[in-house]
């Protein structure tokens, strides 16, 4: 028995050592030549199970199963414990592209050593993997869509840089590895109707397509991004996952995009059952790898075999697009030695740390957004009663927004109130009324409060019960997206009572993560804080800004109207009269927009041309100064206006931006230099074409504009140039 136990692992022996010596284990040879053996070497119906999200394992090779489906939003999501950040839309108000890449650097650690832990115990699940859907650069075109706050918002150029950090913090700088595999989504012309997107037809033209739909997917491409993930619905006329132009035209062909294509969740059953432009999963499965869908996030592509069988498409066809799809695999290190790959050495104890922690604080502060403040912020931490109140105030959901991680460390806003409060004050707290019922009981303890506190501060907004993804929002009766644009009535009616004949502050603080109804919530209180979903630290950020730790210093990515009436139709794809690029009504709070606890003036604007060879460059500069008494973070904006343009053009538009930290009366010059053609404008046939006459620059702390100046924004300073030099 001995005897044959030693043949045995002998046996087993030699053929793990033969495994190890097949051309696709030997990490000397080139990937291409690697990744053409593996697939030689596999079935048809093999080939088929690897193009799929859940792609089983093939003993026979030592191929472990693998699932390409994994989340990271705002932090490693629906695995196990992991640090939340503020949600995508919160990251996207600090307008800080190094604090975006700072936050994935960490959110890429994580999930690489919850993927060591998981494969160490032979786990190989759905949310475990190192292929990230990661991150939504839609544009937030309109208020109403559940799924903006995935968003970066409505400007495709901050859309572009935040994607763009966020993507080489996931993927890290490694010349032979992927920390992890980001995915640029959802390409192309999606945001919204989330009851239609299985069937609508998003009609886009070529200057809006051009100008505000493909700008961001471009910059990711061009960036290295690994993955794209090709979305639900259908862009002028063809499902985008099967759509060739799109995905052949302009994705592969004019971007020339290297990486794999994977479809939205069940996205290639809408070519059947939505869109109605095949029968069934063969023809839609074949229609798909065709036009350069590589992985199904769904069920679909096990039809491939009946369609070869059917000549619907070639077994050669399908190598192709595994070959494209595997590559990704072999860049995270999954067919080489672990001991080859330094990312295999991350361990747990990385996981919600102390510093990961402190980063997702410190996020959450760069996000928060100052709307009104009549002097009441910041308050002390001594005063005698504080009153904290609202339907949030206690509430993790306010946290979490959607495609969220869990952690052992969350922090409610009541939690981080009563942290900073002095001893020998009181903190007391009731909810006051829920987040949309109506309230019932006729006593009301809770109004009172607020009158015999010195300070109140009430919670209160949305959360993900109202708005998210179709099937998510539980409590939203239109499918996680927001036809209702106002706050819940029975939250202003609380307010109301709370500020009647009260003569103390009391403070609103928002949660969410759109644009909503402010204007009774702005003539009501004293100050209003806009937090969103802003992650595990969020009660501690929210106070560090109450109590003036910190100075706020976010500006909204997206504009607030005052009313879903000055936008278009819903489902209309047209950007006129959308975002802060063309709408010409006036907003509640424009893009842009944001208050510190300081000021800021802007002088000395200076603009030139420079050459680099024949390429012209804008350099543009201005002197901000901290006119206040606090230390604070200012966002500087540069927006181009041109003086001769069409009628379709955008009235404004943000080119750059950056961060920058000021003591009381320091000054800095803030300079930035971008190509000639980045001051271009999109015509009606999609090129970019340098307009006549001359173009105002302008350089502020907020968007230029009657509205800013009225809510008290800094001011700006401009100058004109002509833009072809």
């Amino acid at each position: 028995m001995k005897g044959l136990m030693s043949l045995a692992f002998a046996s087993l022996g030699l053929f793990a050592q033969a495994q190890q010596k097949l051309p696709f284990r030997n990490a000397s040879l080139p990937m291409e030549q690697r990744v053409e053996d593996l697939v030689a070497r596999m079935t048809l119906e093999e080939k088929v199970g690897q193009m799929m999200y859940n792609s089983p394992a093939i003993p026979r090779l030592q191929i472990t199963a693998y699932n390409w489906w994994n989340e990271g939003l705002h932090g490693v999501a629906r695995s196990g414990v992991a640090t939340v950040f503020p949600q995508a839309i919160g990251l996207a108000a600090s307008f800080d592209s190094a604090l975006a890449f700072r936050v994935a650097d960490v959110i890429s650690d994580e999930a690489r050593a919850m993927y060591n832990a998981a494969v160490a115990q032979n786990h190989y699940m759905k949310y475990g993997g190192l292929t990230f859907w990661t991150p939504n650069i839609n544009i937030f075109r309109d208020p109403r869509w559940g799924r903006g706050q995935e968003t970066y918002g409505e400007d495709p150029i901050l859309t572009s840089k935040m994607g763009v950090a966020f993507v080489k913090g996931l993927q890290g700088n490694d010349p032979r590895y992927l920390k992890v595999a980001a995915c640029a989504k959802h390409y192309a012309v999606h945001s919204g109707p989330e009851r239609l997107r299985h069937e609508f037809n998003a009609v886009a033209s070529p200057k809006d397509l051009r100008e505000t739909y493909l700008p961001a997917f471009k910059a990711l491409v061009d960036a290295g991004v690994e993955a794209v993930m090709c979305a639900y619905n259908a862009t002028n006329g063809e499902p985008c996952c099967g759509n060739t132009f799109l995905l052949q035209d302009v994705l592969r062909k004019e971007w020339n995009f290297k990486g794999h294509v994977v479809s939205d969740c069940w996205a290639i059953a809408d070519f059947y059952s939505g869109h109605k432009v095949v029968k069934n999963s063969a023809e839609a499965s074949a229609l798909a790898v065709k036009r350069g869908v590589n992985i199904n996030c769904g069920d679909e592509f096990p039809a491939l075999i009946e369609a070869v069988k059917q000549k619907l498409i070639t077994e050669q066809e399908i190598d192709s697009a595994l070959i494209v799809a595997l590559k990704t695999r072999f860049r995270l290190g999954m067919f080489d030695d672990a001991a080859d790959n330094h990312f295999n050495k991350l361990g747990t104890n990385i996981i919600n740390s102390a510093a990961h922690r402190a980063l997702a604080r410190e996020a959450a502060v760069k996000s928060i957004v100052l709307l009104k403040n009549n002097g009441a912020l910041p308050l002390k931490n001594n005063l005698s009663k504080y009153f904290v109140t609202g339907p949030g105030a206690a509430n993790i959901d306010v946290l979490l927004g959607n495609y969220y991680g869990i952690s052992s460390s969350m922090v409610t806003v009541l939690e981080g109130l009563a942290a900073q409060v002095a001893p020998g004050s009181q903190l007391q707290y009731r909810p006051g009324c829920m987040l949309v019922q109506p309230n019932t009981n006729t006593a009301d303890w809770a109004s009172n409060e607020a009158h015999a506190s010195d300070a109140t501060i009430m919670v209160m907004g949305i959360s993900g019960l109202l708005e998210g993804e179709e099937g998510e929002s539980i409590a939203s009766p239109t499918f996680g997206d927001r036809l209702d644009y106002n706050i819940p009535a029975t939250q202003i009616d609380y307010l109301k009572k709370l500020k009647k004949d009260n003569q103390h502050p009391v403070i609103a603080v928002i949660t969410g993560g759109s644009p909503m109804n402010l204007a009774e919530v702005h003539a009501i209180a004293d100050a209003v804080l806009m937090v969103w979903y802003p992650g595990e630290e969020g009660g501690n950020a929210v106070a560090d800004i109450i109590f003036g730790k910190t100075s706020p210093s976010g500006k909204l990515p997206v504009t607030f109207p005052k009313s879903l009436d000055q936008l278009p139709p819903y489902e209309n794809y047209d950007m006129q009269g959308r975002t802060y690029r063309f709408m010409k009504a006036e907003p509640m709070y424009p893009f842009g927009f944001g208050l510190s606890y300081t000021t800021f003036s802007y002088k000395d604007i200076k603009l030139s041309w420079t050459y680099h060879g024949k390429k012209a460059f804008l350099s543009a500069s201005a002197t901000v100064t901290n006119t206040g008494t606090k230390k604070s973070d200012e966002i500087v904006q540069l927006y181009v206006s041109h003086e001769s343009k069409p009628d379709n053009a955008p009235l404004l538009s943000l080119k750059d931006c950056k961060r920058i930290t000021l003591e009381p009366g320091a000054s800095q010059k803030v300079s930035f230099s971008m190509p000639s053609e980045m001051y271009y404008i999109i015509n009606d046939a999609g090129e970019a074409v340098a307009p006549p006459g001359k173009a105002r620059i302008i350089i502020g702390g907020s968007q230029p504009g009657a509205r800013s100046k009225e809510l008290g924004s800094p001011a700006t300073v401009e100058a004109e140039l002509t833009i072809h030099p």
